[in-house]
């Protein structure tokens, strides 16, 4: 037993009782498992413990045990949408032809994803439980790319991340998808903390995990990033300045790039020809034909390998095929063919109420503030999920984690968000009857501030942005 081994075991079994006692201790020690893998970075028999399932079973324990209400955010459409999956994502497996234990097996895990979507729902319920659970999210992801960046630098910009830590970011492409997500988060929460140590640490971290996405060689990944600097930059409060800065980035990003990820890059342009991007163009053929033939419900959840040469237009006469098997390489294709169009219909459902969810946000709290904790986070959420609207175009990832994890914390955000706007009352504005002046008292510094009606969106409402 090595002495990493010896205190992951320390922490973990040590946190157990008091993830009992308050199971949101629980969700956020999950969270550090699931996103963090403090279990991958051990050699020994710490490795191979099943430290999230413990983990689970006493923070539900907790949970049921505990005195009071218990209340879901049932109420919201979104959490019915997610049931829904589990449902009808079963019934397309139960109807399929090709249905194993290994069959069994993800679908399990695909209901321990949202279980734990909605049971964060259940738990997170005021905007300081909200920021911590974000903050671990951040963290745990911006661990992996300040690491990842400090060994490219070390390496002169030869390394090459072949595979990511475990879990959900064991493949390199996941791990890139991850790593995009976690950038408006570290970026946002960064420039909002008012602690000097954690504001330059976070902000640290950002072009660091940049270069931990361009060590992967994802070319999804790629796009992702850069989609995620132009919501950043299109929300940014000075555009212009946004736009300066991310040229910046970009003459930076291309001085750095070695050579060979150029070369990898090059070939988004040549994907006629270029053997992995001409292979997903056959694979999202074969997905078409599978939604047109199987359209109510799929071929099966997780079947698209064994059904591929069945529906493979390639195919020989004799039902033989030279191209082998693939998976889809598209989220929404993959969904699609796999589980049918009702589900494919939810699961699109999901994202687009998210983001309009967020706009809503966003645009009732610029009508009050000029700045604020709420639109920090409404861009922040709204860049993280266009990264993985972007990456899902390139990997078959419907199932993801963090996917999941985000909607509902858009949920738990959309509630505390409101709340707190409707405790502030109306906006402040100038008495049209009487001209006078109202004196508006900003609690981000704490005090009164007299300022005119015209200039209400200079207010900045609520505790300091990112305070912890």
């Amino acid at each position: 037993m090595s002495l990493r081994d010896l205190l992951i075991c320390v922490v973990i079994i040590g946190s157990l009782p008091t993830c009992f006692r308050r199971p949101y201790i629980g969700l956020l020690m999950f969270t550090l498992l699931a996103y963090m893998r403090l279990q991958d970075l051990s050699w020994g028999f710490a490795r191979y413990q099943r430290w999230s399932y413990y983990v689970a079973i006493v923070t539900i324990a907790g949970f049921v045990c505990a005195a009071g209400p218990k209340r879901f955010m049932l109420n919201d459409a979104r959490c019915w949408i997610m049931i829904a999956l589990i449902s009808l994502v079963g019934i397309s497996l139960v109807t399929s032809h090709t249905s194993a234990s290994y069959d069994t097996s993800i679908y399990i895990e695909f209901c321990k994803i949202i279980g734990v979507a909605l049971f964060t729902t259940g738990l997170v319920k005021n905007r300081d439980s909200l920021r911590i659970l974000v903050w671990v999210i951040a963290l745990s992801l911006g661990f992996f790319g300040f690491k990842g960046g400090i060994q490219w630098i070390l390496s002169g910009g030869g390394m090459q991340i072949i595979e990511g830590p475990g879990g959900m970011l064991s493949d390199n492409n996941d791990f890139a998808l991850a790593m995009c997500m976690a950038l408006p988060l570290l970026f946002h929460l960064g420039l909002a903390e008012k602690r000097l140590i954690l504001r330059r640490t976070l902000i640290a971290m950002v072009p660091l995990t940049m270069l931990t996405i361009m060590a992967t060689h994802s070319r999804g990944a790629f796009l992702s990033m850069g989609m995620v600097v132009m919501v950043l930059i299109w929300r940014s409060q000075n555009r212009l300045a946004g736009i300066s800065i991310g040229i910046l980035v970009v003459l930076a990003g291309v001085i750095a790039m070695p050579q060979s990820y150029k070369d990898r890059l090059a070939t988004i342009k040549s994907y006629e020809s270029e053997g992995s991007a001409r292979g997903r163009l056959d694979a999202w053929a074969v997905a078409g034909n599978m939604i047109q033939q199987n359209p109510l419900l799929g071929v099966g959840f997780e079947n698209f390998q064994r059904n591929y040469q069945q529906y493979d237009p390639k195919r020989t006469i004799d039902g033989r095929t030279g191209s082998g098997t693939r998976v889809t390489h598209n989220s929404y294709l993959q969904i699609w063919a796999e589980c049918g169009t009702p589900v494919f219909l939810l699961f699109m459902s999901l994202i687009v109420l998210t983001l309009v969810d967020l706009w809503s946000i966003r645009k009732e709290a610029k009508r009050r503030y000029y700045s604020s904790w709420i639109l920090s986070y409404t861009t922040m959420f709204e860049a993280s999920l266009v990264a993985f609207c972007t990456g899902a175009m390139f990997l078959n990832r419907a199932n993801f984690d963090l996917f999941y994890h985000l909607v509902a914390i858009v949920v738990v955000f959309g509630r505390v968000a409101r709340e707190a706007m409707r405790e502030e009352g109306p906006r402040s504005e100038l008495d049209a009857g009487r001209g006078t002046l109202r004196v508006i008292e900003s609690r981000t510094f704490g005090r009164k501030q007299r300022r005119s009606g015209f200039e209400r969106r200079d207010v900045v409402s609520g505790p300091a942005l990112g305070r912890f």
